[in-house]
């Protein structure tokens, strides 16, 4: 019941719904103590809501943004305690005394107080914000001072609002000591924390704390790129919830031949962004971007199709790659918006395919295969299970877009298949890791993916009580323990790394401070792996769980996971390269051999309807290799969707970038002399014309053409033909 209750509150545990509930009762018990009145009930009952509310806000309640949509805001329920205060006093026949005339005009002057506060905090934000923000790039040439105070900027509205407690606390012992004295102490304190706050503030809305100007930082940002000469840059852009597309990318980018550089269009990303080495650079303004000085730049890869790709695309010098952010069959991986890109990279032959049976618009010439660099850590199985129990990991995808059935099982099929393997006559251990976007879209499959998180809960409990279990939980008990202290240990670490050893500050000022870490990096990347080494040895190997958190990988699932149950998504397409048993849901009813004939990453896996009545053949695959029919069918999928294992695809993927990059300065090249030829024929010349100005431009486009030929020329860049190649773009 009180888990249900849960997440009908959209709260995340039984203290955050309890202070919800608190909040929600405490309010009618102030104001029916002041209406009474009663002082000695009025007490407890604001102060049960002081503490509610505030654990709210510290835990980050998604109630507190739901009050605020519904003019419950944080300054409504502060101006309606002190309203009530006022109620009381008058109620208790203070109406006509100095005591009730004084904390009225105290209370409205800290109200007015509040709003230069606001003003100020808002100012000194809107000041230091960059317009373009970086990280590992020297910014030393600007003078960017020091932040304010995270005790001045954090939360600023609920520490203003926090001094009326000294008001409260003062009327309230004035008139339970009948001393007006304490009161007015009280009052005055509260004025003067206000007072005090706007005095602390006052110092950084000096020019000389503020950010420098917009066309200062620009500046800056050009000499570093003239200086650092970028040659490839990853280009993002997306909502908040969207950077794990660009996160699976860094490593690949990090072990780039050249300069490369990382590009960001919100700054919501960058908070999302992992740990690299690489320059960055966020640039939220489309004007801005297409002022920079991005002429050394020869490829850019896009990780995304969204409209703000388009202020990128616009750039003429530079050869535009889309690589997605997973190889599947869905109708988004041959998406006809690739046409605009000079080529699309993809993992296998299956890609090249896939664009070929779609007919989009997309040139076979135009399709590079070049594997998956991401899928270097995912271990191929042995055959054998991990542990005594068989582990089968359940990742849907989400709902997409729109209401096409087959886009994710967690609507006809997630609680068959859960329940089966849950209630599996040979026991079972499930790992349950949704999309991070599951629910989004479809309150269904929201409500979904909610029984399916009740139902594993429950049977974790059953379990947890089974005294088969009972003993190995208590065999394993001090090296769970072990586990979960390095777990700890190794947090700690990493948050430091991630905080750059502890400053913290605004975007400017970690602009200003942020250098390249290789070093932190690997060790950061070390840490990782040994954390989830860490997690799974924290929990049992017959313990279900449900996989939400960004820290526990979905690849680190693969290799714990002796088999797979998924939808037709790029996860299908990763897992096969552990080589593991898998099973695909046909979701939208098409049939075993129409669903194969459609997606090409099923061909090998066990077709679920949506009763999942299949899944006994797939846990008799995992548990007896004899059983396993399709083992060659996947060795043979493998090598068709991801490509060959040599060279590696890390090798593919460098070795594709640099024959762009060969193209990308050809055409320039070539483009600078054609440009050159036309300005020697615009300008009279009687010698050149008595000899045949004709033949003159006849040669130059001859030499233009050669030069454009990637097999012709020395890569090598002239700053001529960049710079006049940039003029163009502009």
């Amino acid at each position: 019941m009180i888990s249900k209750a849960i997440r009908l509150a959209r709260v995340g545990s039984g203290t955050e719904l309890a202070a919800a509930l608190l909040v929600g009762l405490g309010y009618p018990g102030v104001m029916l103590a002041a209406i009474l009145p009663n002082v000695w009930v009025f007490v407890p009952a604001l102060l049960v809501t002081y503490a509610a509310d505030r654990y709210l806000h510290h835990c980050g309640s998604y109630l507190i943004n739901r009050l605020a949509a519904v003019r419950a805001g944080l300054s409504i329920r502060f101006l309606v305690r002190q309203l009530l205060l006022i109620l009381l006093l008058s109620r208790m026949g203070y109406g006509d005394e100095p005591l009730f005339y004084v904390t009225v005009a105290g209370l409205l002057a800290f109200y007015a107080l509040q709003v230069p506060q606001s003003a100020m905090v808002t100012l000194i934000r809107l000041r230091r914000k960059l317009p373009v923000v970086t990280r590992n790039v020297d910014l030393a040439d600007i003078a960017i001072a020091d932040a304010p105070p995270q005790r001045l900027m954090s939360r600023p509205a609920e520490k203003m609002l926090h001094l009326d407690l000294f008001a409260m606390v003062g009327v309230l012992v004035a008139v339970i000591t009948d001393r007006d004295v304490f009161a007015y102490v009280g009052l005055a304190l509260t004025l003067a924390g206000a007072l005090a706050y706007l005095a602390m503030l006052l110092p950084y809305l000096r020019p000389s704390r503020l950010a420098p100007s917009d066309a200062k930082v620009l500046a800056a940002v050009d000499d570093w790129l003239r200086a650092y000469r970028p040659t490839v840059i990853l280009y993002f852009s997306g909502s908040r919830d969207s950077a794990y597309q660009v996160n699976m990318w860094l490593e690949t980018v990090g072990k780039l031949e050249g300069r490369p550089l990382i590009f960001l269009r919100e700054r919501a990303i960058l908070s999302q962004l992992g740990t690299t080495s690489v320059p960055v650079l966020c640039v939220p303004g489309g004007v801005h971007l297409m002022n920079l000085d991005l002429s050394s730049v020869r490829v850019a890869l896009y990780a995304a199709n969204v409209g703000k790709n388009i202020h990128m695309l616009r750039v003429p010098t530079m050869k535009h790659v889309f690589i997605g952010h997973g190889d599947s069959d869905k109708l988004a991986s041959v998406n006809p918006y690739s046409k605009v890109y000079d080529e699309v990279w993809t993992a296998g032959r299956a890609g090249r395919d896939r664009y070929a049976l779609a007919d989009v618009g997309v040139r076979d010439d135009d399709i590079v295969e070049v594997g998956r660099p991401q899928l270097a850590g995912i271990r191929t199985g042995s055959g054998s299970l991990a542990h005594p129990i068989p582990t089968v990991l359940y990742a849907p995808t989400w709902e997409g877009w729109d209401d096409n059935p087959g886009n994710t099982s967690l609507l006809l099929a997630g609680e068959n298949i859960v329940r089966t393997l849950l209630n599996s006559e040979e026991p079972v251990r499930l790992l349950y890791k949704p999309h991070p976007f599951t629910g989004t879209r479809s309150a269904q499959a929201g409500a979904a993916h909610r029984r399916i998180v009740a139902m594993i809960e429950e049977a974790t409990l059953r379990r947890a009580s089974d005294p088969r279990w009972v003993r190995e939980a208590a065999a394993l008990q001090g090296e769970r323990a072990a586990a979960g202290a390095e777990l700890s240990r190794i947090g700690a670490r990493l948050a430091e790394l991630a905080d750059g050893g502890g400053t913290g500050g605004d975007e400017a000022e970690r602009a200003r401070d942020s250098v390249a870490d290789v070093a932190g990096e690997a060790e950061t990347v070390r840490l990782r792996d040994e954390w989830n080494a860490a997690y799974w040895r924290s929990t049992g190997w017959w313990e279900h769980q449900v996989i939400t958190a960004p820290e526990v990988r979905l690849y680190d699932c693969f290799n714990e996971s002796d088999a797979m149950v998924s939808d037709i998504s790029s996860v299908v397409s990763d897992f096969i390269a552990s080589g593991k048993p898998y099973a695909v849901t046909d979701s939208a009813a098409l049939g075993a051999e129409e669903f194969k004939r459609q997606n090409t990453a099923v061909r090998a896996a066990v077709i679920l309807s949506n009763e999942a009545g299949e899944l006994a053949e797939l846990l008799a695959a995992v548990t007896d290799p004899a059983a396993d029919t399709l083992a060659e069918a996947r060795r043979e999928l493998k090598d068709y969707l991801l490509g060959p294992d040599e060279p590696t695809s890390m090798e593919q993927f460098n070795a594709a970038a640099q024959a762009l990059a060969a193209k990308a300065e050809a055409r320039n090249v070539g483009v600078a002399q054609r440009l050159g030829a036309d300005q020697d024929l615009a300008v009279p010349d009687r010698e050149a014309a008595s000899s045949g100005a004709g033949t003159g431009e006849s040669e130059a486009l001859a030499e233009a053409d050669a030069a454009a030929d990637p097999d012709a020329v020395g890569v090598p860049g002239a700053e001529t033909a960049e710079t006049k190649g940039t003029s163009a773009a502009h």
